[in-house]
């Protein structure tokens, strides 16, 4: 049997960044992906993406989370869970005042299919997987193969992110670094 603690939220002190602590890893978990996620407010779990090849079950522990999709937002509050099937898009982030414990559950545990829905800049299928490369992220095309750099065209950055655009149905890409946004397809 191994046992593990979940993190506080160490009093009234805020949060300053995103926690994850890998709770399959300490626990040998090998067929599950299992993880502990502390989200201040303001702050994402990722950008939209996609796993293929898993299924991921989200359980709100404390406070409230946004998951958005391709269809819309959803909240989910204290004591609520959601899941999202294999190949279904989604994001999640914290648009409440308070930190958010947030345990999500995956399976398979290993997954490799990631995708992300921005747009092949040469044949236009609305998919493309993010792959790192030299220390840069390249998104590779599962259709035709093309490879191109994620790059803001208004700083450079490669700190790029999927997210649902103002009207909450079209995906965008946002600069993490000066906030640019651009279309995703």
């Amino acid at each position: 049997m191994n046992h593990v603690t979940l993190a506080s939220d160490d009093g009234d002190r805020p949060l300053a960044a995103l926690s994850r602590n890998r709770l399959a890893d300490a626990l040998g978990a090998s067929d599950i992906a299992l993880n502990h996620y502390r989200v201040p407010p303001g702050e994402r779990l990722a950008g939209l993406h996609a796993h293929d090849d898993q299924a991921e079950i989200f359980v709100c522990l404390d406070g409230t989370m946004t998951f958005e999709t391709l269809d819309g937002e959803s909240t989910l509050r204290t004591g609520e869970a959601v899941r999202f099937a294999s190949g279904e898009f989604q994001s999640g982030k914290n648009d409440g005042d308070a930190t958010a414990a947030v345990l999500a559950i995956g399976a398979p545990r290993d997954t490799d299919a990631l995708r992300v829905p921005v747009a092949c800049r040469s044949c236009g299928n609305d998919r493309t997987e993010p792959r790192v490369r030299d220390g840069e992220t390249v998104l590779v095309c599962p259709a035709c193969g093309h490879e191109s750099l994620v790059e803001c065209p208004e700083c450079g950055s490669g700190d790029v992110r999927a997210e649902l655009g103002e009207n909450g149905e079209t995906p965008v890409s946002v600069c993490q670094n000066c906030t640019a946004t651009w279309a995703a397809r």
